[in-house]
């Protein structure tokens, strides 16, 4: 594939016609290629060898109380039935007041790793005691973020072997996420070390384990709001709180059951601009911070109400990388009416606070099937070509076959053509 090299260096028209010539695409596939690349050179700034944009959908999670602030929240998001089940969550919570957050303080926590340490024990002593000294240099490399108040505020050190030595740094990075601001840092802490402690450095970098950003949201729920047409509320109550004794017991469930969590957040994450991988490495590291995997959220029926909690660590950007340059992300904080990077971690966690009721709540009282399917349902009609006013028939026939395949799908919708002929 001769057409690739150097394909970096080429313009964007040149690397389409290369995937041409290379006979990997069509002439007409190319044309679908150029039609949905929405900003080419917004894409060009972005990423590496961009050929095209590629979408997902939006929507809006509805019903948000979180502090007293009413909220409507962007969502980005591939899967059925998460934005729906986001917005009954969050219903039933405003219902009985709204969410309540705190956040005690917003760090970031990068680490200088020393190799062929000889006498860790000694040397850890003396890092320690160099502290003042290492936090100057390491805001002497980003004088910037401490003229707005943020600035490296202190200094770890932990024996990881013999040999191995983490001097870990804390920094208050503001507004952002502050990747490239805290790597800066400890680089500077690094040739610092190396050359006044003769040390050799392995790699100097941020963890994206924020465990000095934490971010809480709490619910209180009467009991009787819970209940469905099966079930009374106070049943209803006591099978979360079980469900949510079971994912702190059991891997298997807790897994599943910090997936549904991070739905809701990573599709708040993407809308704004963040960097969802980054949160959910940490997050899912904090799911089992004490030697456990286990899930993140805790229910329990106190007297006539179920209460909810989750903290999570949530390093998230309000300023920089492509929060700054993506249009849509600029819309979407104006959708949220957001105002700091701070406020962002607030609703993120009773984002998913609500997804993770929503959930439970299905699972233990109708399944999680009913109104997922249905959903579903909608998209394999659709990919099987029914058109705008096909789709409701052809859904409810698939509900009453009971089918949920393609070929199901093709036949009950030449039955319904037939039927109109």
């Amino acid at each position: 594939m001769s057409g690739f090299k150097k394909y970096y260096q080429k313009p964007w028209a040149d690397r389409l016609q290369v995937l041409q010539t290379e006979q990997l695409l069509t002439a007409d596939q190319l044309a679908s290629l150029k039609a949905v690349a929405v900003n080419p050179k917004l894409g060009e700034t972005m990423i590496e060898n961009f050929i095209t944009s590629y979408s997902l959908p939006e929507g809006l999670a509805l019903n948000y109380m979180i502090d007293g602030k009413d909220y409507v929240v962007p969502m980005v998001t591939e899967e059925p039935s998460v934005i729906a089940a986001s917005s009954n969550g969050a219903k039933l919570v405003k219902q009985a007041g709204g969410f309540k957050t705190n956040l005690t303080e917003r760090l970031m926590i990068g680490q200088v790793v020393l190799e062929n340490v000889v006498a860790p024990t000694e040397l850890a002593t003396k890092l320690k005691k160099a502290e003042e000294q290492l936090l100057q240099v390491a805001n002497a490399a980003h004088p910037s973020i401490v003229k707005r108040g943020g600035g490296a505020r202190f200094i770890r050190v932990r024996i990881l072997a013999a040999d191995l030595i983490s001097l870990d740094l804390a920094v208050d990075v503001k507004q952002a996420m502050g990747a490239n601001m805290l790597n800066t840092m400890l680089e500077a802490v690094a040739d610092y070390v190396r050359t006044n402690y003769q040390q050799e450095i392995l790699m100097s970098i941020l963890s994206n384990y924020a465990t000095s950003c934490l971010v809480t949201a709490h619910c209180q729920i009467p009991l009787a709001l819970l209940a469905t047409k099966q079930l009374a509320g106070k049943e209803v109550g006591q099978k979360i709180a079980q469900a949510s004794r079971l994912a702190q017991l059991d891997v298997y469930r807790a897994t599943t059951h910090n997936k549904g969590i991070m739905n809701g957040i990573d599709a708040v994450l993407i809308a704004s601009g963040n960097d969802w991988r980054a949160v959910e490495a940490g997050v899912h590291a904090y799911a089992a911070r004490d030697g456990q995997y286990r899930g993140l959220s805790e229910w329990q029926v106190v007297g006539d109400n179920l209460e909810g909690k989750l903290t999570l660590p949530l390093p998230v950007g309000f300023v920089g990388g492509s929060i700054g340059i993506v249009p849509l992300v600029k819309l979407n904080h104006q959708l949220l009416q957001l105002e700091s990077a701070e406020e962002l971690e607030k609703i993120c966690v009773s984002v998913g606070l609500a997804q993770n009721l929503a959930a439970l709540r299905a699972l233990v009282t109708e399944g999680i099937q009913k109104g997922h399917m249905h959903l579903q349902l909608k998209s394999l009609a659709v990919s099987v070509g029914a058109k705008q006013a096909e789709l409701a028939p052809l859904i409810s026939a698939l509900e009453s076959a009971g089918v949920r395949d393609s070929n199901s799908a093709k036949r009950l919708l030449a039955e319904l053509r037939r039927k109109e002929d």
